[in-house]
């Protein structure tokens, strides 16, 4: 075959190649275009969750450090007078406490399922317990559990609550609270303290047996803890009576 003709047929293929190519194109112009579309809206559905969201961490941020501040101011006297004033203060720790509640509480509400929001509603429930008021701190721990799951704050929400219904009087409640979480071994919170809380419920709630038998468990399974002196303590006492 001659070189000419080789060379024809070559220009031949690639015309066919672009014509085929193109018709394709014209046919199918509007499903690009709609792919495209979609590919677009997606995108920018994308970009305003994301500014959305950090715009709500920030705002929530924003209300926890101011909360934080109330809870972190100084107690005593106002400034003498021409004395430059250093920061906000309170007379008495339970006025501070009852400031620090309300700055919270705004926080919590306000961003109840942003993460600064969850830390308000713990650092509530934990107001809650300083001020004497139990019941109200069970259902701030409460909700922090229902937001969090099994988080960090959910485990920390989860002991808050124990410990509420053990100050309300609840303590067959703080009782199976305690007890689920002194068996979450590979948890974060400390087994130990949770062992030692548990046994002093029982005591508190009359159950000598129970209480004699939650603290050796921790004396034989936590030889090293800190916790454990105080437990051999109350293992004596329920010995002498």
């Amino acid at each position: 075959m001659k070189r000419t003709e080789r060379r024809h047929l070559k220009e031949n293929e690639v015309q066919n190649f672009v014509r085929v190519a193109r018709e394709m194109f014209e046919t199918r112009r509007g499903e690009s275009t709609l792919v495209i579309g979609l590919v677009a809206a997606l995108l920018l559905g994308a970009l305003a969750y994301y500014g959305w969201r950090e715009h709500v961490q920030s705002r929530a941020t924003a209300l926890l450090a101011d909360a934080m501040t109330v809870q972190d101011a100084r107690i005593g006297p106002p400034p003498a007078p021409g004395t430059p004033a250093n920061g906000i203060y309170f007379p008495t720790e339970r006025e501070r406490a009852q400031a620090a509640l309300t700055k919270f509480k705004i926080a919590a509400d306000a961003y109840p399922s942003a993460d600064a929001g969850i830390y308000a509603r713990y650092q509530l429930a934990s107001t809650y317990m300083t001020l004497g008021q139990p019941a109200q701190a069970a259902t701030a721990y409460q909700q922090v559990i229902d937001a969090a799951g099994t988080g960090i704050y959910g485990q920390m929400a989860r002991l808050g609550l124990a410990e509420a219904q053990a100050r309300a009087g609840q303590y067959d409640q703080a009782i199976n609270t305690f007890k689920d979480l002194s068996l979450r071994k590979d948890g974060p919170l400390p087994v130990d303290g949770i062992l030692m809380q548990l046994g002093r419920v029982y005591l508190n709630a009359g159950k000598r047996t129970e209480a004699q038998q939650t603290f050796n468990r921790l004396v034989d399974e936590f030889p090293e803890s800190p916790f454990t002196g105080d437990a051999r303590k109350e293992l004596d006492n329920l010995k002498k009576i």
